[in-house]
């Protein structure tokens, strides 16, 4: 099952947490109600940051406290989780992203050994299809010549191409308006990231992490330490550490915690479509410079784009937009690839991107003031490829008080306060 159609049917799950046995899903009830009255760190969403975290944490050695991790849709149906398209690059500007997406594609590829050799987990393949970057202008194509360089630097792949080294190699493309691309075939494509996310899930609670099916309503703080949850339930459960994962509604967990966050939700658009005249190769996760994207998903072709206008919207706004597919999308990669004038739509959904209006990339460590108040917020469209990383270093940070693997602290909350952006060039 490709990742896509996979994280449909995830989508449209009954109540129960679903988890995936011998390659069918079995339904397991998840108690509402917590175990004890007090953990050392309670995680706020148990999609899949929090599920990282949770996994990262429990499985070390050096770590030995108590996890609850508080859910509140165990099925998991509206979470960018279940909306992903389980995509990772290389191709970033910034040393810090690379190195995070180099461990993820590590992470990918030895997914087995991380489970210390775990025979009933499967390998996860990486389709190293590429991401192709086009550039139509001399200064876009002057960035992605610099990002080439900073890439390779640090060991990527990455080729910037002139449009005759594109035509030779994707001779499907209308280069007419393009003047430049980059382009990497090692360890950047897309995998299948609900794999991942149930067995970082299932390998938690076997390792002591305690799931429970409920909604935080307050954060008791005092003397500028998070005391206590409380949840829908009526329990108050104490806590050491209060650990944001919680997606798009990250703003909402801060608040009880009485902090802010320049995290909302930004709707993002997926389709799935065939074509009467299919390509004679993989296409890689091409990004058209009018911001469309699309790529090869099985036998069929994934396309997606954010739209004109992009506002924030309502949490529970899911609905689609047609107009977008046959007013922008459509005519970009028909014009882009016209062996897809002919092409049928097969499915379509909107998901959510945790977006993060300061600059467009994660929040994480703790609040410099509530000191046990831990940010694992705004990835921006960046999540999945991301969350090997930062799930270790979170879990390092709770651990020994700070990052051991690689620094993350570049994505620190202090930058919002100090007005300093981190700077990415390369964000879709």
């Amino acid at each position: 099952m490709t990742t896509v159609f996979k994280n449909f049917a995830l989508r449209h799950l009954g109540s129960p947490i679903m988890v995936r046995v011998g390659g069918a899903y079995m339904a397991e009830q998840i108690s509402p109600t917590p175990k004890q009255a007090s953990y050392d760190v309670v995680i706020i969403g148990g999609a899949m940051y929090g599920s990282s975290v949770a996994w990262w944490l429990a499985r070390n050695p050096d770590f030995d406290g108590t996890i609850l991790v508080v859910e509140r849709d165990t099925t998991y149906e509206f979470t960018s989780t279940a909306h992903t398209n389980s995509c990772i690059r290389q191709q970033f500007s910034n040393e810090t992203n690379i190195r995070i997406s180099q461990f993820g594609a590590e992470f990918i590829r030895g997914f087995r050994d991380f489970f210390d050799g775990d025979d009933r987990v499967p390998d996860i393949t990486l389709q190293s299809y590429g991401y192709m970057y086009l550039a139509d202008t001399p200064e876009f194509a002057a960035t992605l010549a610099e990002g080439q360089k900073i890439q390779a630097k640090l060991g990527a792949a990455t080729q910037h191409m002139t449009p005759e080294a594109i035509k030779a190699d994707y001779p499907f493309y209308n280069l007419d308006d393009i003047i430049a691309a980059n382009h990497n075939r090692i360890n950047e494509g897309y995998f299948d990231g609900g794999t991942i996310f149930d067995w970082w899930k299932r390998s938690a609670r076997e390792n002591g992490a305690e799931y429970v099916e409920n909604e935080v309503t307050a954060i008791g703080v005092t003397d500028n330490r998070c005391t206590s949850v409380t949840l829908k339930s009526g329990e108050t459960i104490h806590c050491g550490m209060v650990v944001n994962c919680s997606g798009p509604r990250a703003v909402l967990t801060a608040r009880m915690a009485g902090l802010t966050l320049p995290v909302e939700p930004r709707k993002r658009y997926t389709f799935i479509f065939d074509a009467a005249h299919p390509l004679d190769r993989d296409l890689p996760l091409t990004i058209d410079p009018s911001g469309v994207h699309m790529r090869t998903e099985g036998t069929y072709y994934l396309a997606g784009c954010p739209p004109d206008d992009d506002p924030a919207v309502d949490y529970d706004d899911f609905d689609q937009d047609h107009a977008i597919w046959e007013q922008k999308v459509w005519p970009i990669i028909a014009n882009r690839i016209p062996q897809f004038e002919a092409i049928k739509l097969i499915n379509s959904w909107a998901g959510h991107y945790a977006f993060n209006t300061f600059d467009q990339n994660a929040i994480v460590g703790p609040h410099p003031d509530v000191t046990n108040f831990v940010f694992v917020n705004g990835f921006s469209g960046h999540g999945f490829q991301q969350s090997p990383a930062i799930g270790r270093g979170v879990a390092e940070y709770i651990t020994y008080g700070s990052y051991r693997s690689i620094d993350l602290d570049p994505f620190n909350y202090q930058r919002v306060v100090d007005n300093k952006p981190f700077i990415e060039k390369a964000v879709i």
